[in-house]
């Protein structure tokens, strides 16, 4: 059998760094397959979707499945199978990313089932694989039959040491300010998230437009890929929804106005629900059995999106909103902090119906967040976890494990706050944030809930931080829109933008963008941008009346945490034998104490209430490894006398000798005039003993030296 002969297309970035596209050669029963290599990263990228389709179904089943294999980088797989298991944290992260960029582009009636897998299989520390996976996807569509509204694809931005630079190495990262993920077709930005180090907004938006020249650079090396595959030029016909235009315009004529007129009447969540509910059983009333038996499921989708017409012009002609407030107008807000208590640190904050209680844990080395994957390794010191029970929306739904919208809503939370959480904090922190009531934008409230609660824990955050959700409505048509500031979750479904950004009062730390319209233009995302900032300081202005800064030590009842590095020699000696040592004196302070060796330095971190149990902790190790210095004094006693001189204990364990003739100016005959046992005297370390190591004392050097005898007065004298 001969080897297939790959189709190839490269792609040269701005930089002269090229990616190459490849397909024809591996997985060739999917509809299509790609292999994208940059540098020794290769990701294989398939897609297949179902050629039957399940006619109750209404929506695009997509998955998207990114991962990463540990052979890819040389490794074994943890644990006790040694292999693949679950997907980590950072590869749902990478599926989420691609899956937002891809979704919104699928035909609105295509509903087959879809699949979209990316491996990586080979990795170059020097490239990072996240930064092609959303390109690798978007060309193995291109090169299958399956519907798809692209191209698209996805690039990483990074501003380092000023300037900026597509898909930096993990390295160059180290000094990176801003850190976007960026999405888009040729003629728009659809998705962007990312991290910065409060950047301002022209900063960003820069970024952006840099990453969409990028992006259109990969589009065109993807055309030219599908433009040699015979099956991709002519997509797969696929069974149309069903039509009814006259059935729509009955619709319409029937429920318009009355939705029109509810949406005005600036209702709560639960009221708005049950008097469009209430319409929309009026409406079903009014048509037969026979007809609703028919047409029911097209009866309830005109249903919707009437709904979805008539809330959209209210706000495009009268910028009335569905809960009364102006375009820019933010909900009410209250907040509270140290709620629980017995918890580190706790905040409540509340914005209209959406409301998030967050918990703050303070804890030693040992509670750090392992990272251990194919392509990257390390430990967080700093995490937050966001939890959304089915309660905080009125629902009764099965709970099974933390959901992918979870994972990525604490991730973009945990960004937002990182870069405000000092780097010489000596504990670790996590950040934990219940959802208990939602109806829009439950990442922001985290943002702003943690903030707070990580201020009433007493960590010495650099400045606070806000969040705020933004909204979009556009007539393509007119070109007419208007942006929402603190979108409700009826405005993020109907609208076209939900644009989340956090940040303090001096720049933007995270930001994250999902765009529904083919054209989002900078107009646009400039005033989007700027009122999202009035919006954050808004609600800084309403959290600072609670809390301001933090607290400015954690409270009585939590362990304090002294950090201190000793000399890695030292590291056994503190332990002692079996970790005798160090057990009874956690056990005597009512301390826990823990020691490792960082960058060959013994580092130890000393957790308890009890300050004084804590000194008490420093005060043994500071005897422990005590190293005396020549020219320096210290107080000593006598623990013995020699004919010669006496020996001075100057640390527990630890004497040096203090010479007849080290004692005193004058002459000292016998040492027992001058010392005696139990006696407390100042001396200075003159010297050390090259082979032995033993100290050499002196108490004369302290004393005044008597003026020197000239020669005749001495003559006479005598």
């Amino acid at each position: 059998m001969n080897k297939p002969q790959p189709i190839t297309e490269t792609i040269t970035l701005n930089d002269g760094r090229t990616i190459t596209l490849e397909t024809g050669k591996l997985a060739k029963q999917a509809d299509g397959s790609v292999v994208v290599r940059m540098g020794d990263t290769m990701l294989l990228a398939t897609a297949v979707a179902s050629r039957d389709v399940n006619p109750d179904i209404d929506f695009l089943p997509l998955t998207v499945d990114y991962r990463e294999k540990f052979s890819s980088a040389g490794k074994f797989p943890g644990g006790f199978f040694k292999r693949e298991g679950r997907p980590s944290t950072e590869e749902i992260l990478v599926m989420r990313l691609v899956d937002r960029v891809l979704r919104p582009l699928f035909p609105k009636d295509y509903h087959a089932e879809t699949q979209v897998m990316i491996q990586l299989m080979s990795f170059d520390e020097n490239v990072q694989a996240d930064s092609l996976a959303g390109l690798a996807a978007a060309a193995a569509l291109a090169v299958s039959d399956i519907p798809f509204e692209g191209p698209i694809s996805e690039v990483r931005v990074a501003k380092i040491d000023g300037e900026l630079k597509i898909n930096p190495s993990l390295k160059e990262m180290e000094n990176a300010t801003i850190d976007l993920m960026v999405g888009g077709t040729e003629d728009s930005v659809t998705m962007v998230e990312g991290q910065m180090e409060e950047v301002q907004e022209e900063e960003m938006i820069e970024a952006i437009e840099f990453a969409h020249q990028a992006i259109k650079n990969q589009i065109e090396g993807i055309k030219k890929l599908a433009s040699k595959i015979e099956k991709a030029k002519v997509k797969r016909e696929y069974e149309h929804a069903e039509e009814d235009e006259e059935l729509y315009k009955q619709i319409e004529e029937k429920v318009y106005p009355q939705i029109y007129a509810i949406a005005k009447e600036g209702l709560s969540k639960q009221e708005r629900s049950e008097k469009f509910g209430q319409v929309k059983e009026e409406l079903k009333e009014s048509f037969s059995e026979e007809e609703l038996e028919e047409k029911g499921k097209l009866i309830s989708s005109y249903f919707d999106k009437v709904k979805k017409k008539a809330v959209r012009e209210l706000m495009l002609n009268e910028g009335i909103r569905l809960d009364g407030r102006s375009t820019t107008e933010i909900r009410p807000i209250w907040t509270e902090v140290d709620y629980l208590p017995s918890v580190h640190g706790s905040a409540i904050f509340t914005r209209g119906e959406t409301q998030a209680l967050a918990t703050v844990t303070l804890g030693t080395s040992r509670d750090i967040n392992i990272i251990d994957g194919a392509t990257m390794q390390g430990e967080e010191r700093f995490y937050l976890h966001y939890n959304f029970p089915p309660f905080s929306t009125g629902e009764a739904r099965p709970l099974r494990g933390t959901s992918r919208r979870e994972i990525g809503h604490g991730h973009l939370a945990q960004r937002a706050l990182e870069p405000v959480v000092p780097e010489d904090t000596p504990y670790t922190i996590r950040v934990v944030s219940e959802i208990l009531e939602s109806n829009g934008s439950s990442s922001m409230a985290t943002v702003c809930a943690g903030s707070m609660a990580l201020m009433d824990a007493g960590i010495q955050i650099k400045k606070p931080v806000s969040g705020i959700a933004m909204g979009l409505i556009y007539d393509e048509e007119t070109g007419k829109y208007v942006v929402l500031s603190d979108i409700l979750g009826d405005e993020d479904h109907l609208g076209d933008m939900d644009f989340k950004v956090t940040g303090t009062k001096d720049g933007i730390t995270a930001c994250q963008m999902d765009i529904k319209i083919k054209d989002l233009k900078r107009d646009i995302l400039e005033k989007a941008l700027h009122q999202a900032k009035e919006g954050r300081l808004h609600i800084m202005g309403e959290m600072e009346k609670t809390i301001s800064e933090p607290r400015p030590q954690v409270k009585d009842f939590v362990p304090k945490m002294v950090k201190i590095e000793i000399d890695k020699d030292y590291i056994g000696a503190v332990i002692g034998k079996g970790g005798k040592d160090i057990q009874q004196l956690q056990e005597d302070t009512d301390t826990t104490i823990v020691i490792d060796e960082v960058d060959g330095k013994g580092v130890i971190e000393i957790m308890g209430t009890d300050m004084d149990k804590i000194q008490q902790v420093l005060d043994r190790i500071a005897i422990i490894t005590f190293e005396p210095e020549v020219g320096e004094v210290y107080e000593g006693k006598v623990k013995s006398i020699k004919d010669f001189g006496a020996f001075v204990e100057i640390a527990p364990g630890m004497d040096g000798l203090l010479h007849i003739s080290e004692i005193d100016w004058k002459r000292v005959n016998k040492v027992e005039d001058e010392l005696k046992e139990g006696d407390v005297l100042k001396v200075k370390l003159i010297g050390k003993d090259p082979r032995t190591g033993k100290l050499k004392l002196s108490r004369k050097v302290l004393l005044p030296r008597p003026p020197r005898e000239d020669k005749r007065n001495k003559e006479e004298k005598e």
